[in-house]
C-alpha cells in the first residue's frame, strides 16, 4: 500500500466515524424530543376541552380553564413584540446600513451579543428594580411586556442586521442613482427586499419569549381573573404552569400539562411558519 492510498483510507475512516457520530447525536436529540412531545401529548391532551378556552383559572377543586392565562400571554407577547420590533429593526438597520463599522457600532453589536446570552431571570430582576419597584410601584402587564421585549430585542436586532447585510449592494446603488436618499432607499427598497427575513425574525423572537416564566414572576406576577389593563397584574400561561405544576391538586396539575402542550404546539407552529416564510423567500 502506497502512502497516498494509506492517507486516502485514513480519510475515509475518519469521515465514516464523523458521519456516524453526527448521526448518533441527531438520533439521540430526536429521541429526547420525541419523549418530551409524547409526555406532553399523553398527559395534556386529556384536559384539552372547550372549557379550557372559556373559563378562567380555578380555585382548588373547582372547574375552570386557562382563558385568562391564554389571553394574558397573547397580550404580553404582543406588547413585548411591538416594542422589540420597533427598536430591534431600527437598531439592526443602523448596524447594517450606517454605523456597523464604527467603534460605536462594534460596541452596540457586543452589547447585543451579551444581551442575547443573558439569563432571563436577570432581565426580570432588572425590570423589577427599574420599573416595578421604583416607577409603577406594583406588578403590571406593562412591566412584563418590557421584560419580554428586552429578551426579544437582541434576536430581532441580530436577525435584521444579517438579513439586510445579505441584500445586494446593487439595490442600494440603483436607488441612489435615481436620486433617492439613503434613508428612502433603505425604507422602500432594502426593507422590502428583506421582508421575509424580517418576518422570520419576528416569528423567532415570538417563539423565544412565549414560554418565558422567570421574568414574568418578577414583573406581571399573575392574576386569577381576566384582565386587560396594562397597569394591573395579568395572568400568563408560563406562570400558571409554574404554579399549578408544583401544587398538590390533580386538577391543577392537569391544567399545567395542558398549558404546556398549548405552548409547545404554539412554538412548533411558529417555527414551521418561519421555515415556510424562509423557504418562500428563497424561491426564484
Amino acid at each position: 500500500m502506497t502512502a497516498r492510498s494509506a492517507r486516502a483510507t485514513r480519510r475515509r475512516i475518519i469521515n465514516a466515524v464523523f458521519v456516524a457520530a453526527c448521526g448518533a447525536a441527531a438520533l439521540v436529540a430526536l429521541i429526547v424530543l420525541a419523549a418530551i412531545l409524547w409526555s406532553l401529548v399523553a398527559r395534556g391532551l386529556g384536559g384539552l376541552t372547550p372549557a379550557l378556552f372559556v373559563r378562567d383559572t380555578p380555585g382548588p377543586g373547582e372547574p375552570g380553564g386557562l382563558r385568562n392565562a391564554i389571553l394574558g400571554s397573547l397580550m404580553l407577547c404582543g406588547l413585548g413584540m411591538a416594542l422589540a420590533l420597533v427598536v430591534g429593526i431600527l437598531a439592526g438597520t443602523w448596524l447594517a446600513e450606517y454605523g456597523g463599522r464604527t467603534p460605536l457600532g462594534h460596541g452596540v453589536r457586543l452589547l447585543n451579543d451579551v444581551l442575547l446570552s443573558a439569563p432571563s431571570i436577570l432581565i426580570g430582576l432588572f425590570v423589577y428594580e427599574a420599573l416595578v419597584a421604583h416607577v409603577v410601584g406594583r406588578f403590571s402587564a406593562l412591566a412584563g411586556a418590557v421584560a419580554l421585549a428586552i429578551i426579544a430585542l437582541p434576536v430581532v436586532t441580530r436577525t435584521t442586521e444579517d438579513m439586510l447585510a445579505l441584500q445586494p449592494a446593487a439595490l442600494r446603488e440603483a436607488g441612489m442613482a435615481l436620486g433617492a436618499t439613503r434613508a428612502l432607499v433603505t425604507r422602500r427598497i432594502v426593507w422590502r427586499s428583506a421582508l421575509a427575513g424580517l418576518v422570520t425574525a419576528a416569528l423567532l423572537a415570538f417563539a423565544r419569549i412565549s414560554g418565558e416564566t422567570a421574568p414574568l414572576l418578577f414583573t406581571s406576577l399573575g392574576n386569577q381573573f381576566l384582565s386587560f389593563s396594562p397597569s394591573q397584574p395579568i395572568a400568563s400561561l408560563p406562570t400558571v404552569i409554574f404554579q399549578f405544576a408544583l401544587s398538590g391538586y390533580d386538577d391543577w396539575r392537569q391544567l399545567a400539562w395542558t398549558g404546556a402542550l398549548l405552548i409547545a404546539a404554539a412554538v412548533l407552529a411558529i417555527s414551521v411558519a418561519g421555515r415556510l416564510v424562509t423557504r418562500g423567500a428563497r424561491r426564484p
